[in-house]
């Protein structure tokens, strides 16, 4: 039996990555079998194109790249995880907690769309290249972290100043960054995935409560998987 797969999606600056190893991390106490995987992967060749484009080396925005284009950067990064890292571990029945993933893509490339039947257009390719073409297993749950483009600038500019990070060419266009969101919040309603929202009254949740709920939708789904 195939394994689960988890995304943690949402636009730059909602804390994927710290609620990924949060979920992970209440897995492994449970005793499940569980691995974590990021992407891009930063450290490995395959993203090196990926990195490229983020850095602004084909243009500096991202429009300057297609949507076609740029997707099969990020594709070929997780073509190579499956098959070098993952893909055992999740044929052998393992749950799979990933930070980002195709729907990646249709959240950032997808916004470069000029109207809907565009879009749509180029989900079906997406679909057909990452989970057809190159056998990528589809997502069992998607958790979409939903935190407004005002907060998200705020919080990717305190990252910034604290040296964590530097901003890559997509969090640097605010104008593309609104878009993205927009299309993040079509992109949920359409494929059906589970919104969590983050920001209440205008003030962040703390990112414990934010882990409660996410943890409560991915124990119902791991429940359902498991026929319990």
């Amino acid at each position: 039996m195939n394994g689960l797969l988890v995304v943690i999606e949402g636009v730059d600056g909602s804390g994927k990555k710290t609620q990924s190893e949060i979920l992970f991390k209440k897995l492994l106490a449970l005793g499940h079998e569980a691995k974590l995987v990021t992407f891009p992967r930063y450290e490995n060749e395959s993203s090196t194109l990926a990195k490229m484009y983020l850095r602004g080396d084909f243009g500096s925005k991202p429009e300057d790249v297609s949507a076609y284009i740029s997707s099969i950067f990020f594709a070929v990064d997780r073509y190579a995880a499956y098959k070098t890292d993952f893909g055992e571990f999740y044929q052998s029945g393992g749950i799979i907690i990933s930070d980002r993933y195709t729907t990646s893509n249709m959240v950032h490339q997808g916004a470069k769309m000029f109207n809907e039947n565009e879009r749509d257009r180029y989900l079906d390719w997406l679909m057909e290249l990452e989970y057809v073409t190159f056998g990528l297993p589809k997502p069992d749950l998607v958790c979409f972290l939903d935190i407004d483009p005002q907060t998200s600038f705020m919080l990717i500019n305190s990252r910034n100043a604290s040296g964590q990070s530097r901003s890559d060419i997509h969090e640097l266009d605010k104008a593309f960054a609104t878009k993205t969101y927009d299309n993040a919040i079509e992109m949920q309603e359409k494929l059906g995935w589970t919104r969590i929202s983050c920001v209440e009254d205008g003030r962040l949740l703390p990112a414990e409560d934010i882990g409660n709920t996410v943890f409560s939708h991915v124990s119902e789904k791991i429940a359902r998987w498991k026929g319990y």
